[in-house]
């Protein structure tokens, strides 16, 4: 499993990369994952602080995704300091990508076998 954290300039420019590379498609129904995609997760803007009763944001509009399949997101990808997203099961503060995720699963809880999921 691989799970990627990203950022972009705006909402735009996300949904366009994601669509380019399949990990989101439009069906008949509307908007669907691609093949292998588990999930994607819209973070949006992320508030640093609030100073006089306005937001400060990070920079850029964030998402999240998970999926068995790999990808190139060149610097969209960001490993950053204090993620705001986890995935269940996953550790909030490692980064996750390209990595065994059984073994994760087996390290937080023992004895606890992974689970296929049918979609």
């Amino acid at each position: 499993m691989n799970i990627y954290k990203l950022t972009y300039q705006n909402k735009e420019q996300a949904i366009a990369d994601l669509e380019s590379k399949g990990i989101l498609i439009e069906t008949e129904d509307g908007q669907a994952y691609g093949n292998g995609v588990q999930a994607v997760v819209e973070i949006g803007l992320i508030v640093l602080d609030v100073v006089d009763e306005q937001p400060i944001y990070a920079e850029g509009y964030h998402y999240d995704v998970m999926s068995t399949e790999t990808y190139d997101f060149g610097s969209n990808l960001v490993v950053p300091k204090n993620p705001k997203h986890a995935f269940a099961g996953y550790p909030i503060n490692e980064e996750v990508h390209g990595t065994d995720t059984d073994s994760i699963t087996a390290e937080l809880w023992p004895g606890i076998q992974p689970i296929e999921v049918h979609r």
